[in-house]
């Protein structure tokens, strides 16, 4: 049977954290890079369900992340598996059905792929109630098999890692709909960039240790933190570049910390991140699916702070264990990049075994396999008993 080509694909993502529509503008890049005649829209599932209250949803969600980790960690491993609990929670809905269906009608997709859990199970209970039968590809964004991503009527899904997939498989899902594709990553992660010229182009020592310092508005760049790049015992030659994304109050506050240090560069929202993974020898940031998979993309190695909770924690026991990176100890920060710096084979191994865990275009790979997700779905129809329970 030859496989309909489709001509609009609707990526529905979310903002509880940056990586899920980072994953879906990935995809877009993609798909207008190397399929220019497909029509690809990426919408906020919570924007849209809730017009008004999303903006305070998001407030609150990330409170609770930051102040009450250890109950956000309790709760992420008792909803893990499929139980009472999970089902539960599932069941009450945060979204209006009409809602749904009206976006599904305007925007008319021959394809459906979710980036944000909330929106897979969306889509799975209009499939159940027989109000939509368009294909419905998931691409997880981290590197766990949380109960959250899986759900009924899902005809594909996009993981990071073969230790994902074989832990999909473990809950009973075919391995026929299971696509290792790694993370979308943005195209540009493509190229084959000259560190050396990059870092002359921005008025950098080729001959300085580069340290990349990513998320620092999630509580890394902290007294601790800053005490240890002001001490007089630190190395000169590693320098410091701190990206505060579109965090002000962040990158003023460092500009006044760092002021009388010339090894420290701050810089605020930057559009070409890889570039400046490409001139960097670590990173360190928050263990988060799409800056790691942007790492291992660079074959950066990476000091993951502070990994306590959740798809954190898997993603950080993923890549520490392969051998990508380490667990950064806030207060060992010297000590940890003194040993990198004095140790040119560590940091050869560290770059080695990202190569081996990036996925080369993943971002093409998953617009490819989506594309032939009717194929997925005639090859074996999924009768898993976990996913039926999903609405019970």
């Amino acid at each position: 049977m030859k496989v309909k080509k489709y001509e609009k694909i609707l990526i529905l993502s979310g903002t509880l954290g940056d990586g899920h529509m980072q994953a879906a503008r990935a995809m877009l890049e993609a798909s207008a890079l190397y399929r220019p005649g497909m029509v690809v829209e990426v919408v906020d599932f919570m924007s849209w369900i809730h017009p008004y209250m999303h903006t305070f949803e998001r407030y609150c969600f990330l409170l609770w992340v930051k102040h009450f980790p250890s109950l956000y960690g309790y709760m992420f491993q008792k909803t893990r598996r499929d139980n009472s609990l999970s089902r539960l929670l599932k069941q009450l809905r945060s979204f209006s059905i009409q809602r749904m269906v009206t976006l599904l009608q305007e925007a008319n997709p021959t394809l459906l792929v979710s980036t944000f859990p909330p929106a897979a199970a969306a889509i799975s209970l209009l499939k159940a109630k027989g109000l939509i039968d368009v294909p419905a590809v998931t691409v997880i964004t981290d590197h766990t098999d949380h109960s959250y991503w899986i759900h009924p009527h899902t005809d594909l899904y996009l993981v990071g890692s073969e230790r994902v997939r074989l832990a999909l498989q473990r809950r009973g899902i075919s391995k026929t709909i299971i696509t290792v594709t790694g993370i979308p990553v943005r195209p540009a992660y493509n190229q084959t960039l000259d560190k050396r010229k990059l870092r002359v182009k921005n008025g950098l020592s080729p001959k300085v240790f580069i340290v990349l310092v990513m998320g620092g508005g999630e509580g890394i760049i902290n007294k601790s933190f800053i005490d240890q790049v002001n001490s007089e015992t630190l190395p000169p030659d590693i320098h410091f570049n701190i990206i505060c994304g579109r965090n002000e109050k962040l990158m003023k506050r460092l500009q006044g910390e760092f002021q009388n240090r010339p090894n420290v560069q701050i810089k605020g929202y930057v559009e070409d991140i890889h570039e400046w993974m490409a001139m960097a020898d670590v990173l360190i940031t928050k263990p988060g699916g799409l800056t790691t998979s942007e790492a291992l993309a660079s074959r950066l190695p990476m000091l993951l702070f502070q990994p306590q909770y959740g798809q954190e924690r898997d993603n950080a026991d993923y890549l520490i264990s392969a051998g990508a990176a380490w667990e950064l100890g806030i207060c060992q920060l010297q000590s940890q990049l003194q040993q990198l710096l004095n140790n040119q084979e560590i940091l050869s191994e560290m770059k080695e075994a990202a190569r081996k865990l990036m996925h080369k275009d993943s971002a093409r790979l998953a617009i490819n396999e989506i594309l032939n997700v009717q194929q997925h779905a005639l090859n074996e129809k999924w009768d898993s008993p976990e996913q039926h329970l999903a609405f019970i």
